[in-house]
């Protein structure tokens, strides 16, 4: 039995179907099953949250390995970044060492580190550290930015791009290798085929090509067909203009300052693709992804 948390998101809703397209049995821990669609019929449900500690025993019952994607890049009701991303994780690597799992998979990020300056890659560097140090065999990815044709963030950028003028945050030079979803379930499916000894194992999952932030905006306008000067808004306006939504609005703004302080930060491997490579996946160039010549 395997368990899988974050199944409604963006990787964990492209490694759902691949684990049950192959019979792998799957057990979701998830708010509302409804947003699993047609495959909630095909997989066990334990209903929960990353916020919900009891429910993890319940979910963990009879599971050998666990794939926990689930976390926020923004604050949520009912529990703010460190807590989901961090806690909750530390939390859950507990109950799976209580209830007997042989394996626990975890998303960090590259370049996660207890000093970063945006709190969701101090919070995952912190999650990161607890699995490693938990007595169960453990793999850790380190992604580079996930994308996938409308995911919510090249969402936003399409709708962005109805603007006579393309906003972009800050310098736009922090530099990524941007991975495809699909790309990165197939990486996970291949690790967790792989019958390794090793106690601990880290890859790092980069796409094959290195881009700024205003590159992969320039990419995306080609691949709208749109033409539109970028716009670099400074970082210190960007900031104050977006804590301001967010007070305002709360949960329901469209983007957050932690949100967009991730596309400040540079996220690249020295590694490049090596490492999706190894577990015999090529990565794919965001531009053919996303069909722009």
């Amino acid at each position: 039995m395997l368990l899988l948390t974050g199944a409604t998101g963006l990787v964990g809703s492209t490694l759902l179907r691949r684990l049950v397209a192959e019979g792998t049995e799957v057990r979701c821990l998830v708010r509302d099953p409804r947003r699993l669609g047609p495959l909630r019929v095909r997989v066990q449900i334990a209903l929960g949250d990353l916020t919900d500690p009891p429910s993890f025993r319940n979910a963990l019952r009879g599971v050998q390995t666990v794939v926990h994607l689930a976390a926020a890049i923004r604050d949520q009701p009912r529990g703010s970044i460190e807590e989901l991303d961090g806690i909750a994780t530390w939390r859950m690597v507990e109950a799976a060492e209580r209830r007997g799992v042989e394996r626990f998979v975890f998303f960090s990020a590259l370049g996660a580190s207890p000093h970063h300056r945006t709190r969701a890659l101090r919070a995952k560097a912190l999650a990161e550290q607890a699995v490693g140090e938990a007595d169960l065999r453990s793999t850790v990815f380190a992604p580079s930015i996930i994308y996938a044709p409308g995911d919510p963030w090249l969402t936003l950028l399409e709708r962005m791009a109805w603007l006579p003028l393309m906003p972009v945050s800050g310098g736009g030079r922090a530099a990524f290798q941007p991975i495809w979803a699909e790309d990165v379930a197939d990486c996970v499916v291949a690790a967790l085929r792989v019958d390794s000894s090793a106690a601990h194992e880290r890859y790092e999952l980069a796409g094959p090509e290195t881009l700024s932030h205003t590159d992969m905006v320039r990419l995306l306008l080609r691949s709208l067909g749109r033409r539109r000067p970028l716009v670099h808004i400074p970082t210190p306006v960007v900031s104050r203009g977006l804590r301001t939504l967010e007070r305002l609005l709360g949960p329901s703004a469209f983007a957050t300052w932690d949100e967009a302080e991730l596309m400040e930060v540079s996220m690249t491997s020295a590694r490049g693709a090596a490492d999706a490579e190894g577990l015999g996946v090529t990565p794919q160039r965001m531009a053919a992804v996303l069909g722009t010549r």
